[in-house]
């Protein structure tokens, strides 16, 4: 009981934060505005991204923190008899309390997903909301805390996102220097989670600032410098990845890496596909049956523990475990414990994980909890890297150093999954404390990541976004396009006529009105379809005025496509150039709002490209 006690206090600790944050801001806005206006920009945002990245090196302790202490609180005092039973029993509870949080809590706002980051970046102007600060670490703290086979990494890294935004919103800093504090948060974020600042900026640049033209990168530096030296001065080595060598690289080696990338490509490839179809399936499920889809994603995930304990959590510790001592200590925990001592069991033991794993972490996240793939991938890898190689050992092919292959194994998974080759190759450099590796990391991730781009140019959680319009891509132009929304450039002015008005009434209306086509509606404003006047010009100045008389339904055509108002602005561009057209149409779903001009578009194009390049 005392147990659950500590928890709880250190729960309504985490909740303080909601209410804190915003007194925190208002508490230090006086002084540093006071700083702005004596500093230069650089010097500035230079002192900023250090505070940035310190609390956000801060809230990353938090969160790990708070995910051990509920960890250590749930397992301890059990004994071997109870351990399978507890696999199947709180994971499935992790995400049903995680799920009910989020809906009494937090109204079920979403706040999940680098993906929502970047469209927040290329829609709302790098505006992140403020619940984001907080939201990430107390669901996504009960959902791994409690055995959810996900990362915190995500997490940590909107956490950040968040922090800088508002931050750069407290101090009504401009669009550029607001997404690069957005950028250092996350930077800072993954840089304190695994002691990795190169890691961090590298992530900064490939994942939330790919698209966006930047030059200026000291902030990153420093943010990601800051979240490093809080999570070394105050987390230990036991909650952190970390791995020691145990041998150095061989050339002669460089074939198997090279097999060993294309193994991880492929098996990326088969972790995205299953985590989509996954995803879909639990989007079925309507808003208000968030509990029946907790608990058949609490279910697969309690099974697939219940099964392979190693899935249970982030799944760190495992790894660790999995490269310094080898599967036999994991295997002890499960069902197949009395297989342990049959090489061939341990082997499909391994390789069972590793094919189990997106189940496990896409039950997690689509069900309900809090989390992201970045552990997912990493643990992933190590077991794909030790089946690998332990299977040419095995086999007598070639002996293989397996602990190596584990370790490089992490990089080429996570290049494959999260489209992140610099980040993986860094980021294993640096949690293995130095570049012993480097080479075969570059050859396993390339290779990895070439495989997957056949197959799509986008990673599992960008590329439904990217499709729909959503984030920025590498294709500069589309940018601005997507900065600009259809409500806004509407000409509600095109003048209305019915069907039955006639060229001689139209006289007055061409002389008077600037458009030259028109809307034909009837008695209830219901588009029936467009007149121009080269339509009707060839009539209007014959000299047989008998035809004046005609009634304009007779020269109305129908529209070529029309346009929906909430649609992406690079789509209407698409059927501006597909049909050829000056002006098409624009609904609310069946209501006709009025008309949009491809010349409208462009002058909007021009003026938001000026505002862009000026503040860049």
């Amino acid at each position: 009981m005392q147990k659950f006690r500590s928890y709880f206090r250190f729960l309504r600790l985490v909740l303080r934060m909601q209410h804190q944050t915003e007194d925190v801001l208002q508490q230090h806005e006086i002084p540093l505005s006071w700083l702005k206006a004596k500093l230069t920009r650089q010097q500035f945002l230079i002192l900023s991204g250090i505070l940035v990245g310190l609390t956000t090196g801060f809230a990353s302790v938090l969160l790990k923190t708070l995910v051990h202490k509920i960890t250590v609180l749930i397992t301890q005092d059990y004994h071997f008899r109870y351990q399978l039973m507890f696999y199947l029993i709180f994971p499935f509870t992790g995400i049903i309390i995680t799920v009910l949080v989020v809906h009494f809590l937090f109204k079920d706002k979403d706040g999940k997903g680098i993906a929502a980051v970047l469209y927040e970046i290329a829609h709302k102007s790098a505006i992140v909301p403020a619940y984001k600060m907080y939201r990430q670490i107390i669901a996504s703290a009960l959902t791994v805390g409690f055995g959810g086979s996900a990362g915190l990494e995500s997490p940590i890294a909107v956490t950040g996102a968040a922090i800088g935004s508002n931050y750069a919103r407290t101090y009504q800093l401009p669009f550029k220097e607001r997404t690069l504090l957005l950028a250092a948060g996350s930077a800072a974020g993954i840089a304190s989670a695994f002691n990795a600042p190169i890691a961090g900026v590298m992530f900064s640049i490939e994942i939330i600032l790919s698209g966006v033209v930047f030059s200026d990168f000291v902030p990153l530096i420093i943010a990601s410098v800051s979240g490093t030296l809080v999570s070394k001065m105050i987390l230990n080595e036991q909650i952190l990845l970390h791995f020691n060598l145990q041998q150095s690289f061989d050339y002669r080696n460089t074939p198997f890496y090279l097999l060993l990338g294309i193994c991880c490509g492929v098996y990326s490839r088969y972790y995205t596909v299953l985590a989509l179809r996954l995803e879909h399936y639990f989007k079925r499920f309507k808003r208000h049956q968030y509990l029946r889809k907790a608990a058949i994603g609490g279910s697969i995930l309690a099974l697939s523990c219940f099964l392979f304990p190693p899935l249970f959590g982030d799944g760190y510790g495992f790894v660790k475990t999995l490269a310094n001592q080898g599967p036999e200590q994991l295997m002890q925990i499960s069902l197949f414990a009395p297989l342990v001592h049959h090489h061939w069991a341990i082997l499909a033991f391994v390789g069972c994980i590793a094919l189990v794993k997106v189940f496990a972490t896409s039950a997690t996240i689509f069900g309900g909890g809090s989390g992201g793939n970045f552990a997912p991938s990493l643990f992933a890898g190590a077991f794909v890297g030790y089946f690998f190689s332990r299977l040419m050992v095995d086999l007598h092919i070639f002996p293989l150093p397996v602990a190596n292959f584990t370790i490089v194994g992490m990089a080429g998974v996570m290049s494959g999954i999260l489209y992140a080759p610099l980040t993986s190759i860094f980021l294993i450099a640096e949690v293995t404390g130095g570049y012993e590796l480097f080479i075969p990391l570059m050859i396993v991730s390339i290779v990895s990541y070439v495989i997957v781009r056949r197959f799509s140019h986008y990673s599992l959680e960008l590329e439904e976004y990217v499709k729909e319009g959503k984030i920025f891509t590498r294709h500069y132009d589309s940018h601005i396009l997507s900065m600009l929304q259809v409500k806004d450039l509407i000409d509600r002015s095109v003048p209305q006529v019915l069907p039955d008005t006639t060229l001689y009434q139209m006289l007055d209306l061409i002389q008077h009105d600037p458009h030259l086509f028109f809307a034909v509606v009837d008695e209830q404003h219901t588009l029936q379809g467009v007149v121009t006047f080269d339509d009707i010009k060839e009539i209007i100045f014959s000299q047989e005025k008998e035809k004046l008389n005609y009634k304009i339904k007779a020269f109305m055509h129908a529209p070529p496509t029309t346009i929906q108002v909430n649609e992406n602005m690079n789509r209407v561009m698409e059927k501006f150039e597909t049909t050829g057209s000056l002006y098409l149409p624009v609904f609310s779903g069946k209501q006709y709002l009025g008309f949009l001009s491809k010349s409208a578009i462009l002058d909007a194009y021009r003026t938001t490209l000026k505002a862009y390049s000026q503040e860049a």
